[in-house]
């Protein structure tokens, strides 16, 4: 039997497309490896927010606290770099989360923050909740999500360390995250943790994933399908499509470098804008 030209194209074009990495098409993301001193990192994110006086929720769900108020010192690190309007949300209740009520205090925000802890009561939480549907709402009108640790992991599409008995299990019961960026794998505190060889088994099992890992202290800003790295130490590229340097299984970025999801390309400015592998290779 035939196919028709028309729908082959159609289902090369989905061929193509399936495994693509992609950012947000409006807004940006704050994606930290946890273990964050540098209180320039939250500078940048209030800024994508419209300022320090832009109002910006914090959630600290995956904490696993009993209770959180205005008074938990977790905001202390937000007030020291100037945010002014801080507003708290919590609950590990899916019912309380799907309400229009709960999540109104991200519709009416500019940003929003995920604290550290488990990622997995990230998405007990919160995953396909009016919470969720807010969230990809304020990164259409253009606002800015962040998170550090369990917070930056979530803000992915498959959920590494997700699993509820131990975080040293890559691939467990929870393997969905909130999907900001399509196609990816994030993990955190990496070489302060010894955890570089880790994402391997995601990205061995799912190929066609984009894995990346962060180290302390350190983040990535995504704008669209392009980041770049701020912070104090690295980022680590696993890409079965593209591998440089000595051809091992990953590669790392420094701040000041970039990335383009879509051509899975690393970049570091020089006096031009040029590819790593170019960089690498003649030695400059």
């Amino acid at each position: 039997m035939r196919i028709p030209l028309v729908s082959l194209l159609l289902l090369l074009i989905s061929s193509v497309c399936i495994g693509q990495t992609r950012g947000p098409e409006n807004g940006s993301l704050v994606i930290v490896g946890g273990g964050m001193r540098d209180l320039d990192i939250l500078r940048e994110f209030a800024e994508l927010a419209g300022g320090s006086d832009a109002p910006v929720v914090v959630i600290p769900t995956a904490g696993g606290s009993e209770n959180y108020d205005e008074f938990w010192q977790g905001l202390n690190q937000f007030r020291a770099a100037g945010l002014t309007k801080l507003k708290l949300i919590h609950t590990y209740e899916r019912a309380e989360a799907d309400t229009a009520a709960f999540a109104q205090a991200i519709r009416e925000a500019k940003g929003v923050w995920f604290t550290g802890g488990r990622q997995w009561r990230l998405a007990d939480s919160y995953l396909h909740t009016e919470v969720h549907d807010a969230l990809q709402e304020l990164l259409e009108r253009g606002g800015v999500i962040g998170g550090s640790s369990a917070g930056a992991t979530i803000l992915g599409s498959y959920l590494a360390r997700g699993d509820t008995t131990s975080n040293t299990v890559m691939m467990g019961d929870h393997e969905e995250g909130f999907g900001f960026i399509s196609n990816i794998a994030i993990d955190q505190h990496l070489l302060r943790r010894n955890r570089q060889f880790d994402l391997l088994e995601i990205t061995s099992a799912k190929p066609e994933l984009l894995g990346i890992g962060l180290d302390e202290d350190t983040a990535i800003v995504v704008r669209n399908n392009r980041f770049e790295v701020i912070g104090n130490s690295y980022v680590v590229i696993y890409d079965n499509t593209r591998q440089i340097d000595s051809g091992g299984p990953f590669y790392f970025l420094e701040p000041g470098d970039q990335y383009d999801f879509l051509e899975r390309q690393a970049y570091r400015p020089s006096r031009s804008l040029e590819p790593l592998e170019r960089i690498v290779e003649t030695g400059q």
